[in-house]
C-alpha cells in the first residue's frame, strides 16, 4: 500500500529560543497526529487505535516545553515533533543496532504497546523512513549545530513520559519507576547535567536514574564524536500530571513546570 506523504506536510517544528541559549527541549512523542495515507497502512480499527495512542503518546509533553520555555529567564529552543510516534520514532536507529526491533519497535512500528500486531511483519519501512525519519533526523541535526556554532555547545534535553504500570513491549520495566527519571548518556551525558536535574526535580518525591528508561537522544552526526553536544531525557511518569491513560492535566503540571523551568535556567546559567 502506497504510504507515500504529502512533502508539504508540516511534521516537526522548531520553535526559536534566544540567540545565547544552548539549550533544546526536543519533544518527540507527544503528538496523535497520523496523516491518512500512513493511516491506511495500520492493521487495528479506529477504537483499538485511539486506545493504542492512549498509552503510547506521551500527552502533555509539548505543552510542559512550551511552558517552561515561556517561563524561562532565557528561552531555551524547542524541537517538537507534530506526528504521533506511530507514524515513525524519530528515536529509534534506523537500522539493526536498535534493541527494540525485538519488540516490533524500531524506527517503524510492527507491534503495539501490547506486542499485538500494529502493521504486516512484513511491511517495508524505507517509505516511511525516507519520508519522514530522515528529514525530521537532518533537521534537528542543524539545529544542533546551529547552537554549536553560535554558542560554542548543545543541550538536548529530551522531554517524555512513561506509565505508571509496565506496559508489555518495555524490555526493561521491571526496576524502579520513580516519578521522574534521569535517562543518561556515558558520552553525552556528564555528572554535572545530571546533579543540575536532581537538584532541579529535588521537590518531587522521587528522582531516579536509567530506571525504567536509559539513554539520551543525540543525532548521530554528533553521536560519541562531539563532547560539546550533552543530552539528558527527563522521563515523567504520567500519574503526577495527568489521569492515565490519555487523559488531562492534573495539578502536578504546574510543579512540573516550575522543575522543567529551574532546570532550563541552570543549565545556561552553569
Amino acid at each position: 500500500m502506497n504510504q507515500t506523504p504529502d512533502r508539504n506536510e508540516t511534521s516537526f517544528e522548531l520553535l526559536p529560543g534566544a540567540p545565547d541559549s544552548p539549550v533544546i527541549l526536543h519533544v518527540p512523542h507527544s503528538s496523535r497526529r497520523i496523516p491518512a495515507l500512513v493511516r491506511a497502512g495500520i492493521a487495528l480499527d479506529d477504537a483499538a487505535l485511539e486506545r493504542e495512542l492512549d498509552h503510547i503518546t506521551d500527552a502533555h509533553t509539548a505543552e510542559l516545553a512550551a511552558a517552561a520555555a515561556r517561563a524561562a529567564e532565557v528561552t531555551p529552543w524547542r524541537f517538537v515533533n507534530r506526528l504521533s510516534r506511530l507514524v515513525v520514532d524519530p528515536e529509534r536507529f534506523p537500522d539493526d543496532r536498535e534493541e527494540m526491533l525485538s519488540v516490533g519497535m524500531g524506527a517503524v512500528y510492527t507491534r503495539t504497546t501490547r506486542r499485538t500486531p500494529l502493521r504486516p511483519a512484513d511491511v517495508d519501512p524505507r517509505p516511511l523512513i525516507e519520508h519522514y525519519f530522515h528529514p525530521y533526523a537532518a533537521a534537528m541535526t542543524a539545529a544542533v549545530a546551529d547552537r554549536l556554532a553560535v554558542t560554542g555547545r548543545a543541550v538536548i534535553v529530551d522531554v517524555h513520559s512513561y506509565p505508571t504500570a509496565r506496559l508489555p513491549y518495555e524490555l526493561h520495566g521491571d526496576g524502579p519507576r520513580p516519578q521522574v527519571c534521569l535517562g543518561t548518556d556515558s558520552f553525552h551525558t556528564p555528572p554535572e547535567l545530571v546533579a543540575l536535574a536532581e537538584k532541579a526535580f529535588a521537590g518531587l518525591s522521587g528522582v531516579g536514574i536509567d530506571s525504567p528508561f536509559s539513554g539520551a537522544y543525540v543525532p548521530l552526526r554528533f553521536y560519541e564524536r562531539e563532547p560539546r553536544v550533552t543530552a539528558l531525557m527527563v522521563e515523567i511518569r504520567r500519574d503526577m500530571y495527568m489521569t492515565e491513560p490519555g487523559g488531562p492535566t492534573g495539578p502536578g503540571f504546574s510543579r512540573l513546570t516550575s522543575a522543567l523551568t529551574a532546570l532550563v535556567d541552570a543549565m545556561v546559567s552553569g
